[in-house]
C-alpha cells in the first residue's frame, strides 16, 4: 500500500470515529560572562518504527492527561461527592439498556454504507476536485459530466480503484469496530455516573421499567444508532445556513456593542506614575523597574512609527547575524558539555549564589525603601 493510501486509510478511520457521540526558575549566568548553549537537533525517529510509535503513544498520553486535568479543573468533576452504591446500580441498569454491547458499532453502520464509502471515493480520486487536479481541466466542467464518464476517467488513472477501495473498507472496518467496542464500557460508566447524579432513584426505576417493556427495549436498542441516521444528519446540515445567517446578520450589531460599550484594556504605557506606584506595591517590586519598562515600550512605539523603522530593523537583524557569527566561532571550551562534572558543579554553585545574592539585594532594597517612607511620613504604595 502506498503512503498516500495509508494516510487515506488513517484519515477515513479518524473521520469516522470523530462523528461518534513549578519547576524552579533557571539560574542566571554572571553578567560579565557569556555562556554559549549548543543547540543540537534531536535524532530523527521514523514514525513507523517501534520507537516512533512509542513516542507517538507517549505524546498522546501526555496530552490526554493534560486534557483530563483541564476538564476536571473547569467542571470540578474530581471534587464531586461519592455516589451511593444503590443509586449507581440503578443508573448502571439504565445505561446498560441504552448502550448495550454493539450499539456504537450499530450506530456507525448507518455511516459506513454511504459516508465511509463516500469519503473513500472523494479522497481516492473520484471527486471533481481530484480529477481537475490530475487533468488540469476546470472542476466545473468535470462537474457537468455524468457519473459513468467520471467513473471511466477515474478508471483510466486507477483501473484497480474499486478493489483498492474495497481493500480499505475491509481492513479499516474491523479496527473501527474494535475501537468502538473498547469505547462502550467507559461510555456506559460515565453515563451511569451522570444519570445517578441527574435523576432520582424513583425516576431511574421508572426508566428501567420502561426499558424492560417491548417498546422500551426497542427504543433503547435503536436510540443511539438513530443519532447517525442519514435523515437526522441531513436535517442538521440543512439547519446550518439559517443559524449562520443569524450570526452574519447580527455581526455589525455585536461589533458595535463590543467596540463602544467598554473601554479598551490598559497597557503599561497607559498607566500614570501614581498607578505605576500602586502596581509596584502590589507586585512587590521597585517602581523604577516598571517606569523603565514603560519608557522602553514608549520608545519602541515612537520608533516603530518613524520612517527609520525599516533601517533600524535591518540594523538589528545585522547585529543579530553578527552575534550569531561570533557565537559560531566561540571558544568550544565554554561549551559546558565539554566540562568535567566537578567544574560544572562549581560554576553552577557560583551562579546560584549570584542569583540568591541578587534576590536578597532586591529584598533588602525594598525593605530599606519601606523604612525610609515610614520615617519620612510618605504613603506606602502597597496600602
Amino acid at each position: 500500500m502506498t503512503m498516500t493510501k495509508f494516510k487515506l486509510l488513517l484519515f477515513v478511520g479518524t473521520a469516522t470515529l470523530a462523528s461518534s457521540p513549578l519547576h524552579a526558575a533557571p539560574k542566571e549566568a554572571p553578567a560579565a560572562e557569556v555562556i554559549p548553549v549548543e543547540m543540537t537537533e534531536p535524532d530523527y525517529v521514523d514514525p513507523a518504527s517501534p520507537e516512533g510509535r512509542a513516542q507517538a503513544k507517549a505524546k498522546m498520553q501526555k496530552e490526554i492527561d493534560e486534557a483530563i486535568k483541564t476538564v476536571e479543573k473547569i467542571f470540578g468533576t474530581d471534587k464531586l461527592p461519592a455516589i451511593a452504591p444503590a443509586q449507581l446500580a440503578l443508573a448502571q441498569q439504565t445505561t446498560g439498556a441504552l448502550v448495550p454491547p454493539g450499539s456504537l458499532e450499530k450506530m456507525m453502520d448507518n455511516l459506513y454504507g454511504k459516508l465511509f464509502r463516500g469519503l473513500v471515493g472523494e479522497l481516492g480520486g473520484m471527486s471533481d476536485l481530484m480529477l481537475s487536479y490530475k487533468t488540469g481541466v476546470e472542476s466545473d466542467k468535470i462537474a457537468a459530466l455524468d457519473a459513468p464518464s467520471k467513473e471511466a476517467i477515474a478508471d483510466i488513472f486507477d483501473p484497480h480503484r474499486k478493489a483498492r477501495e474495497e481493500q480499505i473498507m475491509t481492513n479499516v472496518k474491523p479496527i473501527v469496530s474494535e475501537v468502538l467496542r473498547d469505547l462502550e464500557a467507559p461510555m456506559r460508566d460515565g453515563m451511569a455516573n451522570a444519570f445517578a447524579r441527574k435523576f432520582s432513584a424513583d425516576q431511574l426505576t421508572q426508566m428501567n421499567g420502561f426499558f424492560a417493556t417491548p417498546a422500551g427495549s426497542a427504543y433503547a436498542s435503536e436510540w443511539m444508532a438513530l443519532q447517525a441516521d442519514p435523515e437526522v444528519i441531513l436535517a442538521i446540515i440543512k439547519s446550518v445556513p439559517p443559524m449562520a445567517d443569524k450570526w452574519i446578520d447580527r455581526a455589525p450589531e455585536l461589533e458595535n456593542k463590543f467596540k463602544d460599550d467598554l473601554p479598551k484594556e490598559k497597557q503599561l504605557t497607559d498607566l500614570s506614575d501614581a498607578e505605576l506606584t500602586r502596581l509596584a506595591g502590589l507586585m512587590k517590586v521597585d517602581v523604577q523597574v516598571l517606569k523603565e519598562q514603560r519608557d522602553l515600550y514608549n520608545s519602541a512605539e515612537d520608533y516603530s512609527g518613524s520612517d527609520d523603522w525599516s533601517a533600524g530593523d535591518a540594523a538589528a537583524d545585522a547585529a543579530a547575524a553578527a552575534a550569531d557569527a561570533t557565537m559560531d566561532g566561540f571558544d568550544a571550551g565554554y561549551d559546558r558539555s565539554n566540562w568535567s562534572d566537578a567544574d560544572r558543579e562549581k560554576v553552577e554553585a557560583l551562579e546560584a549564589a549570584v542569583s540568591d545574592a541578587t534576590a536578597a539585594a532586591y529584598e533588602a532594597e525594598a525593605e530599606a525603601a519601606a523604612k525610609a517612607r515610614k520615617k519620612l511620613g510618605l504613603p506606602n504604595p502597597a496600602e
